[in-house]
């Protein structure tokens, strides 16, 4: 980024003659690699998770951090939290005072996946206090985070999105702008609906494709350029060695974990009983998530669905009802 480049964006989201302050909460598997690209781009941040070891992962990545989230958000004027759960978001911004410690207009922007009325509860606490909200969650697991080829699908004003696009596109190749405060965490939960349908079904197919001999660079091949083509297909498939960078090529480790997806998958369940729509498909593939969990898998990645369909695990029946 040239130093020009820089003069505007503090101008644009900095104090008038300061450098642009940014906070960033939640170091993890997406946010590192997130913070990682900001840092590359020329933006200064500074970091904090809950882990030691993430700290001195960001660190290594040449990001200074915090022990505490009031200490990374003080007079912070963007603060951007990727966390694994709406509770987490509400307990970094709230609960532990940071947001109060920003500067009188800050931008705040959510980038984890969390339910539609938790983003809005949350943005309205911090409107509350006259910062601003933008609920920003991304695809693209964990490949797009380290890439920097993200989707990110934006709920807010658009004048703030605006402000914040510079930002994003540091870390992203798209960016949507989904409608009102909570329409981006609207928009994620649709898609990880499908997302969840495309990985069972593509992990029947695989399994299948298996026993009968056809191999699995001849099936991306084939149906990549079909009806059956899929993200899930040709980025993601669940056997080793098909697509190097998939978790499949890495034993199932790293990329989006079964708990996760599963987590993603109860709030699409929620709001479809919520407005009377039946989505058996989510329900099955969370039920698949279930069994997995429940037998010591959750922090595999969730294309180890595969693993039930070929029956290279055995597990227990799963815990009753599914929501």
């Amino acid at each position: 980024m040239s130093h020009g480049r820089r003069r505007h964006l503090q101008l644009d989201i900095g104090r008038k003659g300061t450098t642009m302050k940014i906070g960033w909460i939640g170091l993890g598997n997406m946010g590192l690699p997130m913070a990682a690209n900001l840092h590359s781009a020329g933006f200064e941040l500074v970091g904090f998770d809950l882990s030691s070891a993430a700290r001195d992962d960001a660190a290594a990545h040449g990001i200074p951090t915090t022990d505490s989230p009031v200490d990374v958000a003080a007079d912070a004027d963007v603060l951007i939290t990727m966390l694994p759960k709406g509770d987490h978001v509400r307990a970094a911004l709230l609960d532990s005072g940071a947001l109060a410690v920003t500067a009188p207009a800050a931008l705040v922007i959510d980038s984890s996946t969390i339910a539609t009325a938790q983003a809005v509860d949350i943005a309205a606490a911090v409107a509350a206090t006259g910062r601003r909200f933008l609920d920003a969650p991304v695809s693209g697991g964990t490949a797009g985070a380290a890439n920097a080829t993200l989707t990110f699908m934006v709920g807010g004003a658009e004048a703030d999105l605006d402000e914040a696009r510079p930002l994003v596109q540091a870390m992203g190749t798209r960016v949507f702008h989904a409608g009102d405060l909570g329409a981006g965490q609207s928009a994620k939960m649709l898609n990880n609906m499908m997302l969840a349908a495309n990985m069972q079904s593509t992990c029947e197919a695989a399994a299948l494709a298996q026993r009968l001999g056809i191999p699995p660079k001849t099936v991306i091949e084939i149906a990549g350029v079909s009806t059956g083509d899929s993200w899930a297909l040709r980025s993601y498939y669940p056997v080793g060695g098909a697509v190097e960078s998939a978790p499949s090529s890495r034993d199932f480790t790293g990329g989006f974990a079964v708990t996760l997806m599963r987590k993603d998958l109860g709030l699409a369940l929620d709001a479809a009983a919520s407005h009377g729509i039946d989505a058996s498909a989510t329900a099955e593939v969370a039920r698949r998530l279930d069994l997995l969990a429940d037998n010591g898998f959750g922090g595999l990645d969730f294309s180890a669905l595969i693993r039930l369909v070929d029956g290279t695990i055995e597990i227990e029946p799963a815990r009753e009802g599914v929501r």
